[in-house]
């Protein structure tokens, strides 16, 4: 019986990770160009500024999935011989935070210049001899930043799903929204171009309730995972039905009388103690026969005791 699998994926999910990873860095590039045609016209709309911002953080997440996984396809040492799993949770907390703080400053920032009544002016700029609104190339970069995006994201969230990657998964459907902020931002400036100077404001407190709502729900899942809560479906609050086909499953050994069980997340997998208490003395063949088939259930459940106990731990 081997208490340590020496690989996290099955085959079959090995290739999905490497088309996320080629994805993360489509990503990164796209994102990358997208800051710096956003930096070139951002002129000073606060709606402009705040869409830039959420682009500049967008970053964050890709980037800690390509150095996640990175570090995670790391075999288990003695310094680590629970492995790196835990990588692509403290990368998950890092740009969940990272969300979270820049909210904060948007929010504040825009509801400063709502307050002071700031008329933000919205300039023109010679191309080819001719004047145009920065207004419009404004609202053209926006379009830069939504459509692709949207399409990454739509193409990573069932690999995040298979994956069982909450960063991935936060990453994509960050993406696939970002829609929103692109069409709240080119309200906000079409409403500067109509003489209504709080429009812009306006969208950019929109803009940065989004951030802060997301980065304060990321911030609040990551660290609830780093304390070793139960794991729990990628897109539901509800106990991971792995862990109850678990307890189902050690029931039905008729060497077992009843047991216990516990499991936590550690980034994609999950690590565990089954307590069980049995009908007499326990054959080790029995336990290498249960451990083999509880492993074969989901490739989730990554590492896991079997302990014969005379009374279930209060736990």
């Amino acid at each position: 019986m081997n208490s340590i699998r020496n690989f996290e994926l099955p085959k079959h999910l090995r290739e999905t990770l490497k088309k996320a990873n080629k994805l993360e860095w489509i990503t990164l590039f796209y994102l990358i160009s997208v800051t710096i045609v956003m930096y070139l016209v951002l002129g000073a709309s606060q709606a402009m500024k705040a869409a830039w911002l959420e682009d500049v953080l967008s970053l964050v997440p890709s980037a800690g999935f390509l150095i996640a996984n990175k570090i995670n396809s790391k075999r288990p040492n003695n310094k680590f011989p629970y492995g790196y799993h835990r990588v692509f949770s403290i990368a998950f907390l890092v740009g969940a935070v990272a969300l979270l703080g820049m909210g904060l400053f948007l929010i504040f920032d825009s509801s400063m210049s709502l307050i002071k009544a700031e008329h933000p002016t919205i300039g023109t700029m010679q191309i080819w001899g001719y004047n145009v609104w920065m207004g419009w190339l404004m609202i053209v970069a926006l379009i830069y930043s939504a459509a692709p995006a949207m399409w990454l994201g739509a193409k990573k969230i069932p690999m995040a799903k298979k994956l069982h990657n909450k960063l991935l998964y936060t990453d994509s459907s960050a993406q696939k929204a970002d829609y929103l902020t692109a069409l709240a931002a080119i309200l906000g400036i079409l409403g500067v171009g109509l003489g209504i100077w709080w429009a812009d404001a306006a969208a950019a407190i929109f803009i940065s309730g989004s951030i802060l709502k997301d980065g304060f729900q990321h911030t609040k899942t990551a660290t609830m995972d780093l304390m070793d809560r139960y794991p729990e479906r990628l897109l539901a609050d509800d106990e991971d039905e792995i862990i109850i086909e678990v307890v189902q499953k050690v029931r039905s050994w008729p060497w077992v009388k009843d047991t216990k069980v516990r499991f936590r997340e550690a980034g994609q997998v999950y690590f565990g103690q089954i307590a069980v208490v049995p009908r007499g003395e326990p054959k080790l063949q029995e336990i290498e026969a249960g451990y083999d088939e509880i492993r074969n259930i989901h490739w989730k459940l990554h590492d896991f005791t079997i302990d014969p106990v005379r009374e279930l731990p209060d736990w």
